[in-house]
């Protein structure tokens, strides 16, 4: 297990989201304080503020490949064609692997409901789902996006 997905389930399994702590293990090697990922990625938890879109743990990525590769000068077209490249083609890797991006897919639970939230407890969907999906995207990152 890398130092990295080590970095991560720390920050997943001490209070943070999966968006979080994908974003927070990467902080160091992004010249950024810890601090500042955890607070630029804290609404993305729950695909997206709960909404259930697209995955924290992905979107956490998404973040990642985005400073490492983003457009920041006005004419660089370039940088956009290759981070949306990147992007799309992550999102391919992590589908092939789960199944979706797409966070209520992913767990089948719907978290804005008592009942949705007592399923995903009894599922263990928080302990084993979540923190797999966090793994699985920093595994990635580091094998083929840094």
């Amino acid at each position: 297990m890398s130092d990295r997905i080590q970095k991560a389930d720390f920050y997943f399994n001490n209070g943070f989201n999966c968006s979080q702590a994908v974003f927070a293990a990467f902080a160091e090697y992004l010249n950024l304080d810890k601090e500042t990922t955890l607070k630029i990625a804290s609404g993305f938890g729950g695909g997206m503020g709960r909404l259930q879109n697209t995955c924290g743990a992905v979107s956490g990525a998404f973040m990642v490949i985005s400073y490492l590769n983003g457009k920041y000068k006005k004419d660089d077209t370039t940088s956009s064609k290759k981070t949306h490249d990147l992007i799309r083609k992550f999102a391919g890797d992590f589908t092939k692997i789960n199944g979706s991006i797409n966070c209520y897919e992913l767990i089948e639970c719907d978290l804005n409901t008592e009942q949705g939230i007592e399923k995903a407890k009894k599922l263990q969907v928080f302990e084993k789902k979540y923190l797999k999906f966090v793994e699985d995207s920093v595994r990635l990152l580091e094998k083929k996006y840094i």
